[in-house]
């Protein structure tokens, strides 16, 4: 079994995530915990993320709180592309093979192992991204251009985001301007 682990530090506001990518029989797994502060409040998200063989998402969850308010999420993608998110059906994401937790740069090793892209290659990457704050499960694009062996050009335009990512060997996000870095 391959395992590899990180600990990123929030630029944005105080906080942590470790993170730890495991090898299993099935595919992937991601597991982790973000501790954070969010609107003056602190926050305590644990997470899991597992892909099959080919990097795409099966399902995740999410439990942990926000402030005094408990969060627990559990997002399914059936192998005909259907996502649900608590067991209720979530529509026009039938594009997306990736869920993108939108506290943690774990869930960008995912779609850049998935993808794949070499040197001077480019994909548009829409994703099933989840705001446990707000709730819902909706389609967010994305767009990344490998420009190196350790950097990324990548945008989020629904959050006027482009910067530079770079990454580690593994695929871990190292810095993620503005938002998180990996800690030496």
């Amino acid at each position: 079994m391959t395992a590899i682990a990180i600990l990123w530090r929030r630029l944005d506001t105080p906080g942590h995530d470790a993170c730890r990518l495991a090898e299993n029989d099935d595919g992937w797994q991601l597991d982790g915990t973000a501790v954070f502060i969010h609107e003056g409040v602190p926050a305590r998200l644990g997470y899991q993320v597992a892909c099959d063989r080919s990097w795409r998402t099966r399902h995740g969850e999410v439990r942990g709180w926000l402030g005094v308010q408990p969060i627990h999420v559990t997002v399914v993608r059936t192998a005909a592309g259907l996502w649900t998110l608590n067991g209720n059906a979530v529509n026009d994401l039938e594009t997306c093979v990736d869920l993108d937790l939108g506290f943690t740069p774990a869930t960008n090793l995912s779609q850049l192992r998935r993808l794949a892209l070499a040197e001077g290659e480019a994909a548009d990457v829409p994703v099933a991204w989840l705001d446990v704050v707000a709730g819902p499960l909706s389609l967010l694009s994305q767009r990344y251009e490998r420009r190196t062996a350790t950097t990324y050009w990548y945008e989020a335009p629904r959050f006027d985001y482009a910067e530079l990512l770079e990454v580690t060997p593994a695929g871990f996000i190292r810095k993620y301007p503005g938002l998180w870095e990996a800690e030496p």
